[in-house]
């Protein structure tokens, strides 16, 4: 193991580079997660050590009630916490118990999943399509079917993880191969699909004997999760100063992931934190600035508004340098790259507006739009380029799942009102 000092001399000297580091540290209270690629913040993440996490959770719950003009119910999952829960995509229920009719009605116990955090006034999302997540598949319940992640493009291995997996699954689960399994040996997906199985099993097992408001499977933590869900190849260092961080990733790699268990690295220093060394508190400060500047001189103005993200590229300090429509395309290219980067960081969601500058050439609004949609495919969460309007404003959507980063910045500054934050 590489000394604490030798890690601080890589630091500072630059000998090191950053790319596909993860570093997880503590912060009054919270658990930082800080994504580094390609030597700068890729993603980033704030969870109240003490806050009750929903995301993920599998539940007994009970219909409380249903509301037919906005075609949904609310699941109440706990004493007091409603969820709600959309029919148009829950059109099938896993029942606790026997029913003569399949119909949905008040006081029904079912087995829910959360599946969105509360955000605002948004209460949280419950769904019946009961999934169970590895590194490099899904396991879901009551949906034999077998697929494959979009972003797997060659068709001789999609065939071929379709055929791998599908000797691992009952006759009632189905598989999704997640993306990361492109990258893995095909013993590790075996073991993982078996792991996966058996669990799905006896949870369905078991929770018809759990009484309601019963949490019938924990999803993990959020840092977890965020070593679960990067791709192997882009992860090649794990850092955390916290002994207890330590021991809780550690046995999560020696049984799920044991192929990464050597990049995990402990960091211990009796004057400097991560966050002080790699300037986490800064780069979050940052990260929630309105104005981003670009290489050029343009700038980005990021505004999170009720309703949807709207993000303007201006030209700025560049306009002095030329007027040409090559020049703006420039511009707005290099805007798409941060515009990409920074929905990673801020983990923006939902609509998202952004408009470019104004360019005459369909040739290059093509342009613009094909750079953008390679730029997506890099995320790990669903973003989707919709279209160009008449007003040359260009609409994005992005998965919702958890919270944004100012909304998780919030907590941090609540509780800690004279952090640097």
């Amino acid at each position: 193991m590489q000394g604490s000092k030798d890690i601080i001399k890589d630091i500072m000297e630059g000998k090191k580079k950053m790319d596909g580091k993860l570093v997880i540290t503590r912060e009054d209270n919270h658990i930082i997660s800080a994504m580094f690629e390609e030597e700068s913040l890729a993603e980033l993440s704030v969870e109240p050590v003490e806050e009750k996490k929903l995301l993920g959770n599998i539940y007994t719950g009970k219909v409380k009630n249903i509301v037919r003009n906005i075609n949904a119910a609310f699941v109440e999952v706990e004493k007091g916490l409603l969820c709600y829960y959309p029919l148009d995509i829950n059109k099938e229920q896993i029942f606790l118990h026997p029913k003569k009719t399949s119909v949905l009605q008040e006081g029904d116990e079912i087995l829910v999943q959360v599946s969105k955090e509360a955000m605002k006034t948004k209460a949280p999302s419950v769904t019946s399509n009961i999934n169970l997540t590895g590194k490099y598949l899904v396991i879901t319940a009551h949906n034999p079917s077998i697929g494959v992640s979009g972003k797997i493009e060659d068709s001789a291995l999609r065939k071929h993880l379709k055929e791998l997996v599908a000797p691992y699954k009952g006759e009632s689960t189905g598989m999704i191969v997640r993306t990361n399994a492109q990258d893995a040996e095909d013993s590790a997906i075996i073991k993982e699909a078996i792991i996966l199985e058996e669990q799905m099993e006896a949870l369905l097992k078991k929770a018809p004997y759990m009484t309601c408001f019963s949490l019938v499977s924990k999803a993990p933590s959020g840092f977890i999760m965020d070593i679960r869900d990067l791709r192997q190849r882009n992860l090649n260092e794990i850092l955390t100063d916290d002994t207890e961080l330590y021991e809780e990733i550690k046995q999560y790699l020696m049984i799920y992931q044991p192929m990464d268990l050597k990049k995990l690295r402990f960091f211990e220093h009796t004057n400097s934190t991560l966050n002080q060394i790699y300037g986490i508190n800064q780069k979050l400060k940052k990260a929630l600035s309105e104005r981003v500047w670009l290489k050029s001189g343009g700038y980005l103005i990021i505004q999170q508004t009720e309703a949807m993200v709207v993000i303007d590229v201006n030209t700025g300090k560049s306009i002095g340098k030329r007027k040409s429509q090559d020049h703006f395309l420039k511009i707005n290219l290099e805007a798409a790259k941060e515009i990409a980067r920074q929905l990673r960081l801020r983990n923006l969601s939902g609509i998202i507006i952004v408009d470019f500058i104004d360019m005459e050439k369909e040739e290059s609004r093509h342009k613009l739009m094909k750079e953008l949609e390679s730029l997506f495919r890099n995320d790990r969460i669903k973003t989707t380029v919709i279209d160009m309007t008449k007003l040359n404003l260009i609409e994005i959507t992005r998965k919702k799942v958890k919270k944004p980063l100012h909304e998780q910045a919030a907590l941090l500054m609540k509780s800690s009102p004279d952090s640097q934050v």
